[in-house]
């Protein structure tokens, strides 16, 4: 998992290559929400071999299908956020700097991890 910080009214899709950098393993694809509909995401992906599973905008002019059975998937991506948040200071951001609300969210992932483990 990679967590980075953006300003509070910045686009999703302005933080992209910041979490998607070359550094990592290169997935087999890529779900998000329309957020991340931009065409230079869109070809980012596609030079990595990675299939953008991303539904479009309604103002999107060029007509892209989306895999439905693959986008349901992105629902335990969305389970991940909300047990993050049940954690009081991921969900209120107690922490004054970032170094230490991305080592909460770190910290949080991490037990999660661990509670999962051992079910």
């Amino acid at each position: 998992m990679r967590t980075e910080i953006t300003a509070g009214q910045t686009s999703d899709y302005l933080g992209f290559e910041l979490v998607m950098a070359e550094n990592l393993p290169t997935p087999s694809a890529l779900l998000a929400d329309r957020g991340y509909d931009a065409d230079s995401i869109r070809k980012s992906m596609d030079k990595r071999d990675v299939l953008p599973v991303i539904p479009m905008r309604k103002s999107r002019k060029k007509r892209v299908g989306v895999d439905r059975a693959l986008y349901r998937l992105r629902n335990l991506v969305e389970r991940c956020f909300n047990k993050l948040k049940n954690a009081r200071p991921v969900a209120t951001r107690y922490d004054k700097t970032v170094e230490s609300f991305l080592a909460f969210i770190d910290i949080t992932s991490i037990r999660l991890w661990l509670r999962h483990l051992s079910t």
